[in-house]
Formats: C-alpha cells, structure tokens, sequence
C-alpha cells in the first residue's frame, strides 16, 4: 500500500512540473493563403478607405494593385536563387508602382499617402531593430566590483 501511495504522488509530482512548463510563448496566427486578386481587392478597399478614392481612382488603383499582386506571386513561386538581383527587381517594381499610385492620387491624397508611408516605414523599423532581442534583462551594475588578490 505504501509503494503505490508512493508511486502516485512522484507520478503527481511528475505531472505538475510538466505543466508547470512556461506556456506564454505566443503561438504566430498563420495568414490565410489569399488569391491575386483577393490581395489587390483588399489593398485597394484600404486605400479608399484612408484616402477618400473616387470610383474612377478605385478601378486604376485596383489594377495596378493586381499587377503587382501578380507580379509577387510569380516571384514567390520562382526558386530562390540569385537572391540579390531578385531583390534589385522587386525594389525597382515596388518604386514603379508607387509613381503609378501617386499618378492617380490629387495632390491632398499624395500627402495623406506619404504620410501612411512614413507611419509604415516606422513601424518596420521599430520591428526591425526588435528582433532578436527578446526580453533580456541587463546584469546588475556593481559599483564597487571585488578586487582580487
């Protein structure tokens, strides 16, 4: 009798340092896998939103929206080598279709976008130099550290 209260309390003992186990890492939600012209439908319902669009700037915004869409599906799909001119030609269409968006814009909504850019560029830096760092506690600071001798 004694074995098996034995036995059942390192088994409970066992279990509550399993699940005593830090659970708080945050799972990442994974993106729905979204089509083409889902993505482009979906960036331009959040430009209307922000800059005002008329209906003839949606259609405009929308297709150059689907190009690019496209456009980043083939690369996705490509294989990964020559990452560097890969990277050159995705950062000269990214430029062309800024100048095609601005050439939509008016002049008010070419300074609420640049404005949504500055805020996203902040962002990505602000996530940029936090990675990797994580929640390090620094070491205390000794003012007066031993000597040894």
């Amino acid at each position: 009798m004694k074995k098996a209260i034995l036995t059942i309390a390192i088994a409970v003992m066992g279990l509550t340092a399993a699940f005593a186990q830090d659970t708080t890492k945050r799972v990442r939600k994974q993106m729905p896998k979204m089509t083409a012209e889902q993505r482009a439908e979906k960036a331009t319902a959040r430009l209307e939103k922000e800059l005002s669009l008329t209906a003839d700037q949606k259609t405009k915004i929308y297709a150059v929206e689907l190009e690019n869409a496209k456009k980043i599906d083939t690369w996705r799909s490509a294989d990964q080598g020559d990452m560097k001119g890969k990277m050159k030609d995705r950062k000269e269409s990214m430029q062309a279709q800024k100048a095609k968006i601005d050439g939509i814009l008016t002049a008010e909504q070419k300074t609420k976008m640049e404005a949504i850019r500055s805020e996203a560029r902040e962002k990505g830096d602000r996530m940029r130099k936090g990675m990797g760092k994580g929640k390090r506690e620094k070491p205390p600071v000794v003012s007066n550290p031993p000597t040894q001798g």
